[in-house]
């Protein structure tokens, strides 16, 4: 399972992205390679960030659907849960967590 940084903010975002962007399409060859449908990726470490951390994971959801992959975001830090709703954009991170509520 992939992991996410400890620090997320505006001024490293861009090489974050082109960081994790590698690191998730080779997971996604592997993943696609055992017939998996879904790429895990852990927030746990995540401590410091703002909203360039929603930017950044709306982006993996994306590169991952190009793929035919679902991202499932493992252990978000109940702020950042929180920044996604407040910015309207929870759903499109945790879609099974919208569906049941």
């Amino acid at each position: 399972m992939l992991q996410l940084p400890a620090r997320l903010r505006m001024a490293g975002a861009r090489q974050a992205w082109a960081e994790l962007s590698r690191a998730l399409a080779a997971e996604a060859a592997q993943v696609k390679a055992g017939a998996g449908v879904e790429l895990r990726l852990s927030a746990a470490p995540l401590t410091d960030f703002d909203s360039s951390a929603l930017s950044l994971l709306l982006s993996a959801a994306r590169l991952c659907t190009e793929q035919g992959l679902a991202l499932k975001l493992d252990d978000a830090p109940a702020k950042l849960q929180e920044l996604a709703r407040v910015y309207g954009v929870s759903e499109l991170l945790w879609p099974a967590a919208a569906a049941a509520a």
